[in-house]
């Protein structure tokens, strides 16, 4: 590319991406003058040496995300090679369903961009300046298009991300086709999918493994709290002789019920706030041999970790209590401010209040399709703990 301009950034900035890191923070930035929102960049250190090529946003706090260590010539033929390696990668990895997730932002070396397989129609999320302009949107959507051939491609757009990118608003819809209703399988269980509906990109893609890892184990009358659209719940139904789902939403309730008729099963769905039914069934000795707990992210921020383990144990301690001996538990986080640690911590302590012992079956994370890389622990977000509780 001619006339790239140059940001230099801090020895602390340069440290970081030298640890395999790709984010570089505004705080860590020495000089980046008049230059325009979503440009690639080249980044050097204090001392002028250059570390790479970028995508920079004028106002997220994550100012600039690293594209490659070396110079980069033509944006979008990069794109095109990253999106065929992130697909090669999934054709590889992922078994059992037609729905995952195609590319992982940082995960898959391109930073602001979601994009979500449904069957034949694809969803994708743009997150940054960068990934918003023209032609890059062009070359994302054409070659997702050229090499899957879906019937439709969706765009999902988050008005809080869009305001915090200084973006302007944009309505989710169509951006290739005309089909926005699709049905989908994973492990066998089939879901219908409204492309511009429900949350994130329309579905919990990266729970999917640990769905079937739960009926490995679950049993006898089974409780499946934040239920969402039934993912955890319908793959009990398989297993256990009932099976009841809990969520606030009674639009995703009606979906998941809507799920349940598909495959022709029987699913009991209460609308209802999770921290209220669990208090009320434990007072009132309702029992279960296999419960599920897979709330919202309860730490969006550093600052909420401490509110947010409370909140996590609160509902494990109920659900401890709710355990018949022998009982499963299945418990999650998808805050990626409560590591591991913090949440077996939390989960040990809960144990002890309830006078219960939990032998660990198996400790996992997000499904093979949204991929964890070390040097960027932000990719690693989802923990998923299943438990025999005598």
């Amino acid at each position: 590319m001619v006339d790239v301009p140059t940001i230099k950034i801090s020895a602390r900035g340069a440290t970081r991406l030298k640890a395999g890191h790709v984010w570089v923070y505004r705080s860590d930035i020495n000089s980046a003058d008049s230059i325009p929102p979503g440009s690639v960049v080249t980044v050097s250190d204090q001392r002028g040496k250059p570390l790479g090529t970028a995508l920079y946003s004028s106002s997220s706090q994550i100012a600039v995300r690293m594209l490659s260590h070396q110079p980069v010539s033509d944006l979008p033929a990069l794109l095109r090679s990253r999106i065929s390696d992130a697909i090669a990668y999934r054709e590889k990895l992922v078994r059992d369903t037609d729905a995952y997730r195609l590319i992982f932002s940082e995960a898959d070396l391109i930073p602001g961009l979601i994009v979500d397989r449904y069957h034949d129609i694809v969803s994708l999320q743009v997150l940054t300046q960068a990934i918003d302009r023209n032609p890059i949107r062009e070359t994302v959507i054409s070659e997702l298009v050229s090499r899957l051939g879906p019937a439709s491609v969706v765009e999902r757009v988050d008005p809080r991300v869009r305001e915090l990118e200084t973006l302007p608003p944009r309505a989710s819809g169509l951006v290739h086709g005309s089909k926005t209703a699709t049905n989908f399988t994973m492990n066998g269980v089939e879901f219908y999918f409204d492309a511009l509906e429900g949350q994130k990109t329309g579905a919990f893609l990266d729970q999917r493994e640990n769905y079937a890892a739960a009926a490995q184990y679950a049993h006898g009358q089974a409780l499946d709290v934040f239920c969402y659209q039934g993912g955890f719940a319908l793959h009990l139904a398989r297993v256990c002789d009932t099976v009841t789902g809990v969520d606030s939403s009674r639009p995703a309730l009606e979906v998941a019920d809507q799920n349940a008729t598909l495959n022709r099963r029987q699913v009991e769905w209460i609308e209802a706030n999770a921290f209220d039914l669990l208090k009320d069934y434990a007072a009132s000795g309702k029992l279960y041999d296999t419960i599920v707990l897979d709330p919202p992210a309860f730490a969006k921020t550093k600052r909420d970790l401490d509110s947010a383990l409370r909140g996590y144990k609160e509902l494990n301690l109920r659900a401890l209590k709710m355990l018949r001996p022998s009982g499963i538990l299945v418990t999650c986080t998808c805050s990626y401010h409560v590591s591991q640690a913090h949440f077996l911590e939390m989960l040990a302590s809960a144990a002890l209040d309830a006078h219960r012992i939990i032998r660990v079956l198996e400790i996992r994370g997000q499904a093979k399709d949204h991929p964890v890389v070390l040097s960027i622990p932000e990719t690693g977000y989802l923990k998923c703990v299943i438990g025999y509780v005598s």
